[in-house]
């Protein structure tokens, strides 16, 4: 292990264990949130600046994100991104702690096969002593952004509109988390293209003109913005211990993925590293699988007016 990771890895544990904790105390502040509507923008940001616990949720989350950028500066994706990603483990046990949120079996089979497949990308990383890329070119990295944006707000877009009172709100968090985990995947990708020019000058003038002047911010605080949004909605419906694993692990493999090919970081060099690299990847996406099939399978709750409604009406048609 090089010097810079006995430094990087536990800023990289701070950063995603700040971040899934702004994600949970978010959800609690959601409960007393009126319902955020995606195509009403404005009222939506109203109502979640107007929460002190939501902007104390969003403060952690923004910490957790400037640690990655730092650490990013000197650590490699292969090695950076499984630590980050592990904070997955995190979300069922502060859910459960927090928010009184209950798993099924089937459900916790496919989160423990999720946290299982960031535990394999984290040991195919260990001792891989590859240099940390900063630069990509601009053609490629348009290629693989631009669908992947549209694909996933496509994805979380659909899911959020079919939501209603006393549906399958799991399946609702298994397409919005799978959606949001792109799109949060793409502001990664911005995130890392940043972190190359905090490594590529020396002095602050120059780090806030080229940030300034870089694509790549934009890109990131449109990616924010729009995953936010969606990401919040389909929270504030769904249980956080089924959205929040499955956007973290979505946009986790995505980005070690498509970063370590667009910023040229070389794959581990020994072939059981190389199969547990793909075997953490492929279980990810067949725990997504199961997950979305556990979701789509359960019966939809009633709704709380029909709960109310039906005693009512059927005592009025006894009457009758």
């Amino acid at each position: 292990m090089s010097a810079a990771s006995y430094a990087g890895i536990p800023l990289a544990l701070l950063a995603t264990t700040a971040y899934n904790l702004g994600l949970v105390v978010e959800k609690r502040a959601l409960e007393r949130v009126p319902a955020l509507r995606v195509r009403q923008v404005l009222r939506a940001v109203a109502g979640l600046l107007t929460s002190r616990a939501w902007l104390a949720g969003f403060a952690l989350m923004l910490a957790g994100l400037a640690c990655q950028t730092v650490v990013l500066t000197f650590e490699p994706v292969s090695v950076v991104q499984p630590v980050l990603a592990s904070g997955v483990v995190l979300v069922p046990v502060l859910s459960r702690l927090m928010l009184r949120e209950r798993l099924g079996g089937g459900e916790i089979c496919c989160v423990a096969a999720l946290a299982v497949s960031v535990i394999l990308l984290a040991v195919s990383a260990a001792g891989t002593g590859g240099a940390a890329g900063h630069h990509a070119s601009p053609g490629p990295m348009a290629a693989v952004i631009v669908p992947s944006v549209i694909a996933g707000a496509a994805l979380a877009a659909g899911s959020l509109r079919g939501r209603a009172p006393g549906h399958a709100a799991a399946a609702t968090g298994v397409g919005c988390g799978a959606g949001t985990g792109l799109i949060y995947g793409v502001a990664a990708l911005a995130i890392k293209a940043l972190s190359g020019i905090l490594a590529g000058h020396r002095t602050a003038a120059g780090i806030a003109a080229g940030v300034a002047s870089s694509p790549y911010l934009y890109l990131l605080a449109g990616c924010l913005v729009t995953g936010m949004l969606l990401f919040q909605a389909g929270l504030q419906s769904c249980r956080a211990s089924i959205i929040v694993p499955v956007s973290v692990v979505t946009g986790s493999a995505y980005f070690m993925v498509a970063a370590t090919w667009l910023f040229h970081e070389h794959l581990p060099a020994s072939p059981g590293r190389l199969g547990l690299r793909l075997a953490g990847i492929t279980l990810a996406g067949l725990g997504l699988v199961a997950l979305s099939r556990q979701a789509a399978g359960r019966p939809a709750p009633r709704a709380a007016g029909d709960a109310a409604v039906a005693p009512g009406y059927l005592a009025e048609v006894r009457r009758r």
